[in-house]
């Protein structure tokens, strides 16, 4: 067989050596402030410094009272969940699909996880939620996946009607709004991620925000021992003669990341921007090709856009299977494209199946199989997702990658058989 498409024997549509996409931006004024933090020093115990700028500078851009960076974006969840009281027994309703690190912390608690499925954008869906409420339920997590906003209204009137806690995992969702409001706003607390590719990097870091006093007051407690419990815990504290231990874990951002990701702050808006032009672009150019279907987001949700979240549907492709289709993708040169792994339904991990050999307090409890949640392995079945890219002159290759889209669809019939 002779076909136009590359996985065939034909040109590759996209020009040019992969990879096609990195992040975060890195200036000559990232590398200043760098060395200029190495020189003033490389550990900060207290708030001071370049910990106390960025997050001050995360309160304002956020509107929130309280903001503690992390080492990580788990670390900002274990303290945040470690900080809402969540105590053995305690029942969580959690995404059944995203990262496994959204629920994983609440293990080392000794919660028990109650996984619901998604709606179509691959985020919490409320109606299954409300499934799955018993008298043992003490919180609600609701993922905000790829960066879109999940139903965050929907969550609220649940939480409000059986006085739950609302709380967020906002690590893929760094100035995604709703209605204007910032995700990350709408619960007792939320935990974000400052991993590498994250709209706002660090590096490695991560932060929570709260309004709530008591909840900063405890995750201080939880992983910042020491000084910023002396230093920040009101001396009338219940806790404070537990200042100097807190609970004995460690969760301080190193001052390196910390200046990294105080710099991408500064852009973090101009970054979105140019991300919202793209994605945009692409989705005009993608909507209405057979097989494949755009996020659609309505006019009062705005994604972070960390990842462009495409559905496939093999039906319209004559049954093509989704794999076959995503490697005629990647011989046209789309290296950028991924199939998600590791963030999957959280039901087709064995941990989540058999947890004894590491969790034994909860085998037996947690037995989720395959084929429980038949929306989020659907969603994840059929996921397409491309980086997105924020720059004018990264157009010419986003528009290479569009016309690989197209140019497979045209020829699919020359995949199948």
């Amino acid at each position: 067989m002779t076909s136009a498409l590359a996985l065939l024997g034909g040109e590759p549509t996209v020009t040019g050596d992969a990879p096609h996409f990195s992040w975060p931006p890195l200036t000559d004024q990232t590398a200043k402030a760098v060395l200029e933090q190495l020189h003033d020093g490389i550990s900060i115990y207290d708030r001071s410094g370049v910990i106390a700028q960025l997050e001050d500078a995360l309160r304002e851009y956020f509107g929130v009272r309280h903001a503690l960076l992390t080492s990580s974006g788990t670390a900002a969840l274990y303290s945040m969940y470690a900080a809402c009281r969540i105590r053995p027994g305690d029942e969580v309703v959690v995404p059944a699909y995203t990262f496994f690190a959204t629920v994983t912390p609440l293990l080392h608690l000794g919660a028990v996880p109650v996984l619901a499925d998604c709606d179509t954008d691959g985020n919490l869906d409320p109606e299954d939620v409300a499934q799955r409420i018993t008298e043992r339920t003490y919180a609600i997590v609701g993922t905000h996946m790829w960066g879109t906003p999940a139903n965050v209204g929907a969550l609220r009137r649940i939480a409000d009607e059986h006085d739950l806690l609302l709380l967020e995992d906002a690590s893929h969702a760094h100035g995604a709004t709703v209605d204007g409001r910032k995700v990350g706003t709408f619960g007792r607390a939320a935990a974000f991620s400052m991993n590498g590719p994250k709209p706002l990097s660090a590096g490695e870091g991560g932060f929570l925000l709260t309004d709530d006093d008591d909840t900063y007051h405890l995750a201080l407690m939880h992983g910042q021992y020491n000084k910023r419990c002396r230093n920040e815990l009101p001396p009338e504290h219940r806790l404070y003669p537990y200042a100097v231990t807190g609970m004995g874990l460690k969760h301080r951002i190193h001052p390196v990341a910390a200046t990294i990701a105080l710099d991408q702050l500064g852009h973090l808006d101009e970054y979105l921007a140019g991300r919202q032009r793209i994605a945009t672009h692409i989705c005009e150019e993608l909507d209405g090709l057979p097989g494949v279907a755009v996020p659609r987001l309505g006019s009062t949700r705005m994604s972070s856009w960390y990842g462009l979240i495409l559905q496939y549907h093999g039906d319209d492709l004559g049954g093509l299977p989704v794999e076959r289709f995503y490697d005629a993708l990647q011989a046209e040169g789309c290296r950028e494209l991924d199939r998600p792994g590791s963030t999957c339904p959280l039901n087709l991990l064995p941990l989540f199946q058999e947890p004894g050999p590491i969790f034994p307090g909860l085998q037996g409890i947690m037995t989720y199989q395959p084929g429980d949640f038949p929306r989020a392995e659907a969603v994840h079945h059929g996921t397409l997702k491309l980086p997105m890219w924020h720059r004018e002159e990264d157009l010419p290759l986003v528009d290479q990658y569009i016309e690989a889209f197209h140019k497979v669809t045209e020829h699919y019939h020359d995949l199948i058989g």
